[in-house]
């Protein structure tokens, strides 16, 4: 059994697509149907960046469902690869969850990328620049990482997982206070942690403004039941209805990314191969840290792509 997941926020560079841009006219329509939908050039910002312009998360968002799809629809159309037929489960990471969401056939291309651009708008203004923070934690599983987090809460602020990535690398996120004090603790306990470059706190409590302006665009929304199973980032669970779809992306924006829990779902459930769809290579490097027994490849080139017949 095979899974398909999707890239979030992280594996986006300038250029990314670009091979594909040139040598596609799908590609093409599909960046030139990005720019009419949002109103601007995304497209320019993708291939030609500046990469302060690509960073904005209001940019970043859309851009990475562009260049994923783009890849998806070559893989389908182009090289005649029935995605659907083969694989039993859909998922993505974070923003992802909208690119497995619109290659499954639940949500339009069109419809995602203007949620993406409104989600990443609201995310960036759902707390005042400076007054958040993310680190990455090394080396420490969640039971133990909470022990430390429980002191944090009870005295600075926010500390809160972000997302749960494998059992070696789990994202905090939350008042920059109390992630600050966080990271001196692990410092003391000689435990490795990262800051991580971000313009806001995702993916914790004081996400909930964003998530509530986003409700009204969701649920406005058309979305269909998929044509494969999606696993929820919320809930680390198959889901196909639509309904549950919705409200799941509504929680989603301040809710923890069990990433970890996901695969380990997909790979109960009879999953042996993973196959990343998207810029960069970052969740095929997760997957290989949460169980080294199944096998994980990124396509986002032509070769990669000829080679997955």
């Amino acid at each position: 059994m095979k899974a398909l997941i999707f890239p979030g926020q992280g594996s986006q560079s300038v250029g990314m697509g670009q091979e594909l841009y040139k040598n596609f006219d799908l590609v093409k329509k599909i960046f030139k149907d990005a720019d009419e939908k949002l109103d601007y050039p995304i497209s320019k910002i993708i291939l030609d960046g500046p990469e302060a312009e690509l960073k904005l998360t209001e940019n970043t968002q859309p851009a990475i469902l562009t260049v994923s799809y783009s890849i998806f629809k070559i893989i389908t159309e182009e090289f005649n690869i029935d995605l659907k037929k083969d694989f039993t489960f859909f998922a993505g990471h974070s923003l992802g969850e909208y690119s497995a969401l619109v290659a499954s056939g639940s949500l339009s291309f069109t419809d995602a990328i203007l949620l993406l651009h409104q989600r990443g708008k609201f995310m960036q203004e759902a707390v005042p620049d400076g007054k958040g923070s993310m680190i990455a934690v090394m080396g420490l599983n969640l039971k133990d990482l909470n022990k430390f987090i429980r002191e944090i809460n009870n005295i600075k602020g926010v500390c809160e997982v972000a997302n749960d990535n494998s059992n070696s690398q789990i994202i905090l996120s939350g008042d920059k206070s109390a992630i600050d004090e966080m990271s001196e603790i692990l410092k003391k306990n000689k435990k490795k942690s990262i800051p991580l470059p971000v313009s806001a706190p995702f993916h914790c409590s004081l996400m909930k403004p964003a998530a509530k302006n986003m409700e009204k665009n969701i649920i406005k929304t058309k979305f269909y039941d998929p044509s494969v199973k999606i696993v929820s980032n919320v809930t680390a669970q198959a889901t196909t209805n639509s309904d549950n779809i919705k409200k799941l992306l509504i929680e989603q924006i301040f809710s923890k990314v069990r990433w970890r829990e996901s695969v380990e779902y997909m790979i109960s459930n009879g999953v042996k191969e993973f196959i990343e769809v998207g810029p960069g290579k970052v969740l095929s490097g997760l997957i290989k840290r949460i169980d080294d027994k199944v096998t994980s490849k990124s396509i986002n080139t032509i070769d990669e792509i000829k080679n997955l017949k």
